[in-house]
């Protein structure tokens, strides 16, 4: 049974930045931080089977793809990625790219990486804060500059480059070839309203995203039965005795405890390991704090939805 605030470990990329707030006070040391992990306490702890981190884009990232598990395990590696991003910022015109245009063959992908033409054939989408993806392993993606990405994923470090802009970092082109789908993306599953309090945002066979809001002064249980990480986007909030701020995250696996915000709204994210939402996650108590936040799935769907689609929010990008 576990219930610990995780630690952060930032990460270094070319493509980073130097401002992590307010998400973050690490990296001031004048290098570009890239990403920021979090991690358990103990080192010696079992690795969890998700990986949370923070990404800070001044710079596009390369063109690249994970491979699935079959993939993955074929080529000595664990397990493949499968992962989602929450834009918790973006800069005006900010885009990523989800798969191909239209499909290819592995022929003329190769030639594309080639001559440079790759990055004109990805699917481009505008962004904005609060927009949710999920990313399947095996779809060709990359990630523009002036974002700030919350991302749940499978944790691997399996990444294969096609194309990095005229950068000297290395390719793996028979690789990303071989574990990519040569072709657009899957369509992405609208975001689905479980209560007043919980919008699911992303959903893998690996883990679920949810987007959760709880009102000040209110009171709440989370009964985590598999591992579950709960970032903080504002507010601050008590688990049990430990307080919780923005840019903080808790790490809770076979463990109940108490969740009590503090004196203003708290919009927090929760990615935990399961195939499908788990209901009984996440509970209201009763109370006057609690009086905007007890709704039930079957009074949602009554409800119409006032949060906007993230799906429907992405626009088309540069061809």
């Amino acid at each position: 049974m576990t219930l610990e605030l995780a630690s952060q470990r930032v990460v270094p990329k070319p493509w980073g930045r130097t401002d992590l707030l307010p998400w973050s006070d690490l990296g001031q040391d004048g290098r570009p931080i890239g990403e920021v992990w979090f991690e358990r306490n103990d080192p010696s702890a079992p690795a969890p089977a998700l990986l949370l981190k923070l990404l800070f884009t001044d710079e596009p990232l390369s063109v690249q793809v994970h491979p699935d598990d079959e993939f993955a395990r074929g080529v000595g590696l664990p397990n493949g990625k499968t992962e989602a991003w929450y834009v918790l910022s973006a800069k005006r015109g900010a885009q990523v790219a989800l798969g191909l245009k239209r499909q290819m063959t592995a022929a003329l992908l190769r030639v594309a990486i080639a001559d440079g033409s790759i990055s004109d054939l990805l699917c481009w989408h505008d962004v904005a804060a609060d927009d949710a993806l999920l990313v399947r392993a095996g779809t060709i993606h990359a990630i523009g500059a002036g974002l700030v990405i919350a991302e749940i994923q499978q944790r691997s470090d399996a990444t294969f480059r096609l194309f990095d802009y005229g950068s000297r970092r290395e390719l793996h082109i028979d690789a990303a070839v071989g574990a990519s789908f040569v072709g657009p993306a899957t369509a992405q599953v609208q975001p689905r309203r479980l209560s007043e309090a919980r919008v699911v945002t992303a959903i893998s066979p690996y883990f679920v995203l949810e987007q959760v809001d709880l009102a000040a002064g209110s009171s709440w249980e989370i009964d985590a039965d598999s591992e579950t990480w709960f970032l903080l986007l504002t507010g601050d909030a008590h688990f049990d005795l430990l307080k919780v701020t923005v840019g903080q995250a808790m790490f809770i696996n076979h463990q109940h405890a108490s969740i009590h915000v503090g004196m203003t709204d708290v919009k927090a994210l929760i990615g935990y390991a399961a195939g499908g939402p788990i209901l009984n996650l996440l509970k209201g108590r009763a109370g006057p704090g609690n009086a905007t936040a007890r709704g039930l799935p079957e009074l949602a769907s009554r409800r119409r939805d006032k949060r906007p689609a993230a799906t429907a929010r992405l626009r088309g990008g540069r061809s």
